[in-house]
């Protein structure tokens, strides 16, 4: 128990040093394309997207397809973007939509990718506020709760499989 409030200090008095100096949340959340690689191929319309289940089965693979329309959730640990660590930006699985940086995941210790924050006006919740969707393509991601670190105190607990990773930069 000790350990588990030791590691929550750290990412408290991380998040202070941060705010105190040039990454401020609204900062955070209105300047998340300078983690976009240039020629990055996403998708910035929130226009809504209409597919038929037959033609999201014939683009997702069958994990992607259980979250992202069946409103599955994979395993936890189970996704290698557990222990993504580079700059750059997450993307709707479905569409291509940016929905959260790097500078907006932590390390929850659930066994998903979670992030504190997210990128404004591209996800919704449903009626229960917890479980959230991409905006354009309506693809579950997973769900939010109020038990993640300051400055939002909120953990977006997403499903790996409905994520793609974008890095920043590519090492030639």
């Amino acid at each position: 128990m000790l350990l588990v409030l030791a590691a929550a200090g750290r990412l408290r008095s991380a998040w202070s040093a941060d705010a105190a100096g040039e990454k401020s949340l609204e900062k955070i959340r209105k300047n998340w394309k300078s983690l976009l690689a240039r020629g990055a191929k996403v998708n910035l319309s929130t226009e809504p997207l209409r597919q038929s289940q037959a033609e999201w089965k014939k683009i997702l693979s069958e994990p992607q397809f259980y979250v992202l329309r069946e409103e599955g959730t994979e395993r936890p640990f189970s996704s290698p973007l557990n222990d993504e660590k580079r700059p750059g930006v997450y993307v709707c699985a479905g569409c291509a939509l940016p929905l959260f940086t790097s500078q907006m995941k932590f390390d929850s210790g659930t066994g998903w990718p979670s992030f504190f924050t997210n990128i404004p006006g591209h996800l919704g919740t449903k009626q229960d506020y917890q479980e959230y969707h991409c905006v354009r393509c309506g693809g579950h991601h997973g769900h939010v709760f109020d038990d993640g670190p300051p400055p939002t105190g909120q953990r977006w607990c997403n499903n790996g499989v409905a994520l793609k990773f974008i890095p920043a930069s590519v090492k030639g």
